[in-house]
């Protein structure tokens, strides 16, 4: 069952969606959205559990990239743009509904590694309050790269962990055998026939692009470095947000 999600919508031109990552919400996309609205008509969502979306009885990924197709109706396939967990949904989306196309912004879909850290951290994440909130922020510490200490404080305080809502969203990683979330991966990715772009802040290692592509053919990879070569971090739209909607652009172009 769907979940009506809180949009908003700027700009004109081809529709493109913004989907935001986990704890996060569409405001996370301010510094990029003035520089896609001059050409898109930029579709801001709250993924359910989020910002000012309700929260739901669950939180499948199929359930949650249906609520997006929804929200932004199929009259007019979108160019979705999502990041991390939106990454993933955006994935999810172009497997299950129509769209031109799909930047994935630092979410690697081979999810093995991530699961195994997951359910290594399962007694945290079901755990008390402060276990949980302990967990999380150290995760995305550990994901900084190069952003600055004051950047990287602001984004932290922005966020809105929220237990039940991460533990569902991540059943799959906590409650699943390796081999059906394998499984569902194979399946998404073999069922995405549009252009992907998967931009990366951090390193997805050297053997991620000839993994991605061999599943999804039509996928480029890139990982962006700051000037001293080193990772940009988790969120690269919003360390080099011009270069970013230059990049979106770009690849819009070419649909």
């Amino acid at each position: 069952m769907t979940v009506e999600l809180a949009t908003a919508v700027q700009g004109s031109g081809p529709r493109l969606v913004l989907l935001h990552g986990i704890t996060e919400d569409r405001t996370f996309w301010a510094p990029v959205v003035p520089l896609l609205t001059p050409w898109a008509s930029v579709v801001q969502v709250d993924l359910r559990g989020h910002g000012d979306s309700p929260r739901a009885e669950g939180y499948d990924l199929e359930d949650m990239a249906d609520d997006v197709a929804a929200a932004v109706g199929t009259d007019e396939p979108p160019l979705v743009v999502g990041h991390s967990l939106g990454g993933l949904l955006a994935v999810v989306l172009a497997a299950r509904h129509p769209v031109r196309g799909v930047v994935d912004v630092d979410q690697p879909l081979a999810l093995g590694g991530l699961q195994a850290g997951v359910q290594q951290a399962a007694p945290l994440l079901r755990g008390s309050t402060p276990e949980f909130e302990g967990f999380m922020a150290a995760m995305f510490a550990s994901m900084q790269g190069s952003t600055p200490g004051d950047e990287a404080a602001a984004l932290a305080a922005r966020r809105r962990p929220r237990q039940d809502v991460v533990t569902g969203i991540w059943t799959p990683l906590l409650d699943w055998s390796p081999g059906d979330l394998e499984a569902f991966v194979e399946r998404t990715a073999a069922a995405v026939r549009v252009p992907v772009l998967s931009l990366h802040g951090l390193d997805p290692g050297p053997d991620y692009a000839a993994w991605l592509t061999a599943r999804i053919p039509t996928a480029v990879v890139e990982h962006w470095t700051d000037g001293t070569g080193a990772d940009l971090g988790h969120h690269p739209h919003l360390r080099e947000p011009e270069r970013f909607a230059a990049r979106v652009r770009a690849f819009a172009s070419d649909l």
